[in-house]
């Protein structure tokens, strides 16, 4: 199939859920932090506690997940992708619409924890379908175009609820209610953007067995992880992704609180990862085409060695603009890298059982999010109250405690070197 070829309704209906379950994620990025903030203050919470407990959080959202990724992978390939993705996904928008009548700050972070959960386990069956809605040779394109008009489409829903809560007064509401507005909006243009992919997909690629119970599936995800470990590119290809992903669920996660932690001004922080979205949206774009003219594998190791770098400006970041350009740089490479890890993954793997192993990917790259964030919020909560003083400028705990995901992204570097020198031998046979 030739790359240039227009999208497919297929392709197009597929993208237009990243386009959905992005809003949320733009909203997880910007106004919860700062919402949860205002909860925890108004109950009391010191503020140094802030930038931890919504880490951990976090990290107890992407181990649930993470536990359950496989187990959902193993079900999506029993010809039950669609029922199961259509429940998830309901999950996390039900989730999102109900933050907003949380009372208080513990339970509005156990509402967060079962809409994250319902998110993440929503892309397990999402991602396995990549290899069934499009061929190999534009699997780059299709996947590089989710990410880029999932950045720009969730800027839609994003900008009414930006209006609202910075304006509630205009409108007549409270700041709360505003909040509650936001929260249905989001689930709303989440379910909306999934309607098209639910009508159109069918699953064509699954396993065949006897019977399809839970305990086959158990079975089956056994059979997977031997696989796995005779399959030494893939293996080491998913233990990069575990790495160099940590640094980048990470930042995503946690830019606006690590903003916020900084004593940066709110509607500044919120303007600059709008920012994000706009800048990554052609840069997603530019990254899907440059795959068809350099190899993914490079493509991936210079993503790597860039958040690497940004990571570093990001440990001396103690200004406004800086974190604008921050936003910027960072915008610059998140889709890029996404796309292409997981489009990578769909090249080297059997289309039939896509479901396996983006489930164990689901399980590595939110393992590496649950480990970056518990590292962060750890850091950040032993170091609280030191400062440094750093060429002349003085760093908080927020700014050490960052500078952890630098090793991490090095890791990840060193070993897809590996995993993509062991797949070019595998391909070359």
């Amino acid at each position: 199939m030739n790359k240039n070829l227009k999208l497919t309704a297929l392709e197009k209906s597929w993208i237009l859920y990243d386009v959905g379950n992005s809003a949320f994620i733009l909203l997880v990025a910007t106004l919860v932090p700062i919402y949860f903030n205002s909860l925890a203050s108004a109950a009391g919470v010191h503020e140094d506690l802030y930038l931890s407990y919504w880490g951990y959080a976090g990290s107890l959202a992407t181990v649930l997940v993470a536990l359950l990724g496989p187990v959902c992978g193993a079900l999506a390939d029993r010809k039950m992708k669609k029922t199961f993705f259509l429940l998830t996904l309901l999950l996390g928008a039900a989730g999102c619409a109900a933050l907003g009548f949380a009372p208080g700050w513990l339970s509005f972070l156990g509402v967060f924890v079962i809409a994250r959960v319902g998110y993440s386990a929503s892309l397990v069956f999402y991602d396995s379908m990549l290899p069934e809605i499009t061929a190999d040779a534009r699997m780059d394109k299709v996947s590089s175009l989710g990410y880029a008009f999932g950045y720009i489409g969730s800027v839609i829903p994003f900008i009414v609820c930006l209006i609202l809560v910075l304006m509630p007064q205009v409108f007549g509401l409270t700041q709360g209610s505003a909040m509650v507005i936001a929260f249905l909006i989001t689930a709303l243009w989440w379910i909306g953007c999934s309607l098209p992919l639910l009508r159109r997909y069918r699953q064509t690629a699954f396993v065949t067995a006897e019977n399809s119970r839970l305990l086959d599936s158990f079975r089956q995800l056994g059979r997977t992880l031997k696989d796995v470990k005779r399959e030494k590119h893939i293996f080491i290809y998913l233990l990069s992704f575990f790495f160099f992903i940590d640094g980048v669920y990470t930042i995503i996660d946690m830019a606006t609180a690590y903003g916020a932690a900084l004593g940066l001004d709110t509607t500044g922080l919120l303007l600059a990862l709008l920012l994000t979205q706009f800048v990554a949206f052609p840069f997603s774009i530019l990254f899907g085409r440059l795959s068809a003219k350099y190899d993914t594998g490079l493509l991936i190791k210079v993503s790597i060695v860039c958040y690497t770098g940004i990571v570093v400006f990001a440990v001396f970041l103690v200004s406004q603009w800086q974190f604008w350009l921050l936003a910027v740089l960072v915008g610059m490479f998140q889709g890029g890298i996404q796309a292409l890890s997981r489009s990578y993954l769909g090249k080297i793997i059997p289309p039939e059982r896509s479901g396996e192993f983006f489930g164990l990917m689901d399980v590595f790259g939110k393992g590496a999010s649950f480990m970056g964030l518990t590292l962060v919020a750890l850091v950040s909560q032993l170091t609280a109250g030191i400062q440094l003083n750093v060429f002349g400028l003085t760093l908080k705990n927020e700014n050490i405690a960052v500078s952890s995901l630098i090793l991490l992204f090095a890791i990840g570097f060193v070993l897809f070197c590996k995993a993509d020198k062991l797949n070019r031998e595998r391909v070359a046979k």
